[in-house]
């Protein structure tokens, strides 16, 4: 009796168990649930927004002055920081050979001029001598035909010799002019209305022009204060289209809270093809002087297209280092489509590829999706 009494709960036990094995196995045999996935449709759109662009402010006009003239600098009226006006005195070089060379022309000119008032004297003398004769040759035998012949080449060589001398004054007149522009090329002159930002020199040095003494020395650098180039490095992504005389925005870090606006004026139309961006500038008129050139700015560039491209969400583009794509699904089968990535416009991103407008793609772009994978997608409007 006692063994029959043990023998009962130990085949319950066994049915219990295998109960628990029937129970596990039909649990692991049943099929994993659909992942759910949020989806959206890919859009068509022209593009038509605004990129913030770094650019840099600089001067509309900016030269180093040099003297045209090699010579000692006498005086100089102006440093770091001067106002100057178009045409104002900025420095005096004093040069001793130009005034004996200018001493020199003189003497020539006015004795060329001598040369030529004796010649006109000679040719007025021999024109009375030779129509004296003449008037005398009509009663006959007074004057001999040769005599007469003599008088008339003689006037024909003094109106010759009076027509070189001429041409030898204004020679010399022309060179004496030229010794004095040289003369005034030592008073060095403002060539436009600006600002000196730097002087190099002081009294007692020696400057001159390209290929003389002091060459490499500039005496001073003026720069325009009230009008400026605002140079932008536009991407040649962003470069197509440009609207050449559109006011476009933009902010300097020495104003915060302000923004400034100035209108496309140049555009180079040439990518260099190290950085793949183009120059542009804006014509900055800065009437009160507020700006200074070589500041950085951020400038809000408009970017836009005049045919229409196609747009997802941001987030929708992966990347595995490898490529980019999106996930398309269709037919609840996921599919990784390569793109390339345009301009950004909100929380859309421009998006180049194998898909057309009404695709659905993945919201959320992952790498953990792996094509071919079955899901079940949810559509939610784009943002």
């Amino acid at each position: 009796m006692r063994s029959a009494a043990l023998l009962v709960p130990l085949a319950i036990a066994l049915v219990c168990t295998c109960c628990r094995q029937d129970t596990g196995g039909a649990a692991s045999a049943a099929p994993p649930a659909t992942p759910q996935l949020e989806v959206t449709a890919v859009k068509s759109a022209k593009l038509n927004t605004t990129e913030r662009l770094p650019a840099e402010l600089t001067p509309y006009e900016r030269v180093e002055v040099f003297a045209k003239e090699s010579g000692f600098v006498k005086s100089i009226a102006v440093d770091r920081g001067s106002k100057v006006k178009q045409g104002e005195l900025m420095a005096e070089l004093e040069a001793p050979e130009l005034v004996a060379r200018q001493a020199q022309a003189n003497a020539a000119y006015e004795s060329a001029q001598s040369q030529l008032a004796a010649g006109q004297a000679r040719l007025a003398s021999d024109q009375g001598t030779y129509q004296h004769m003449s008037a005398a040759s009509k009663v006959a035998g007074v004057v001999a035909a040769n005599d007469l012949e003599i008088a008339q080449k003689t006037v024909q060589a003094d109106e010759a010799n009076v027509e070189a001398l001429e041409k030898t004054v204004q020679a010399a007149q022309e060179n004496l002019r030229a010794v004095s522009q040289l003369q005034s090329y030592l008073r060095i002159m403002a060539p436009f209305d600006g600002q000196v930002t730097t002087r190099y020199v002081h009294p007692g040095a020696l400057v001159g022009p390209a290929g003389g003494p002091g060459a490499s020395t500039p005496i001073v650098q003026v720069q325009t204060l009230t009008r400026h180039r605002l140079v932008i490095p536009v991407p040649e992504y962003d470069a197509a289209d440009i609207p050449v005389g559109t006011a476009v925005s933009f902010t300097v870090p020495s104003y915060p809270g302000r923004v400034f606006q100035a209108p496309i004026a140049r555009v180079s139309r040439a990518v260099d093809d190290k950085t793949r961006t183009m120059p542009v500038e804006l014509d900055v008129r800065d009437l009160r002087a507020e700006l200074n050139p070589g500041m950085f700015c951020e400038v809000s560039w408009p970017v836009r297209r005049d045919y229409s491209t196609l747009f997802v969400p941001a987030s929708a583009v992966a990347n595995d280092l490898e490529r980019a794509f999106v996930i398309r699904i269709e037919n609840h089968r996921a599919d990784w489509i390569d793109v390339k990535t345009g301009a950004k416009s909100g929380n859309l991103i421009e998006v180049f590829g194998k898909l057309k407008e009404g695709d659905q793609v993945a919201v959320r772009g992952t790498d953990q999706i792996r094509p071919g994978a079955t899901v079940a997608p949810h559509f939610v409007a784009s943002p």
